[in-house]
């Protein structure tokens, strides 16, 4: 159960953070299909390699992603297949609410028609 005080939430606060950088996210999907190095990423992503080296160093440091020396080469791979999981319930969840929103909008815009068609009614009448 998750509780209210800022010792139990400021470590979930720190992990969502790292996870609303768009470019780290483009990261971790990128490595979702299997370990990769820098230059695999780079060509995934089409991100820097100063800019990929810097998102791989942070999502190591709060343990989504570990890194695995092989050889000369370094490769990253996702620590926590959950991440995959969280991320598809925020997706299904954004999906929900755009298709509320857009319902929304059609029934603001059905009613906006009935209303004006209603004006021009009533100003006919008074011609």
């Amino acid at each position: 159960m998750l509780e209210s005080s800022p010792t139990t939430l400021t470590p979930i606060a720190e992990y969502f953070k790292v996870l609303s950088e768009v470019s780290r996210l483009q990261v971790l999907c990128a490595l979702k299909t299997g370990a990769k190095n820098v230059t695999e990423i780079m060509e995934i992503t089409q991100l820097k390699q100063a800019n990929v080296s810097k998102h791989l160093q942070i999502l190591a440091q709060t343990g989504i992603i570990k890194r695995q020396p092989q050889g000369v080469s370094v490769f990253y791979e996702i620590a926590d297949p959950i991440i995959f999981d969280l991320c598809e319930l925020v997706c299904q969840s954004l999906s929900v609410r755009l298709v509320q929103q857009s319902q929304q909008i059609k029934q603001l815009e059905n009613s906006a028609l009935a209303t004006s068609d209603g004006l021009r009614v009533n100003l006919g009448d008074r011609r």
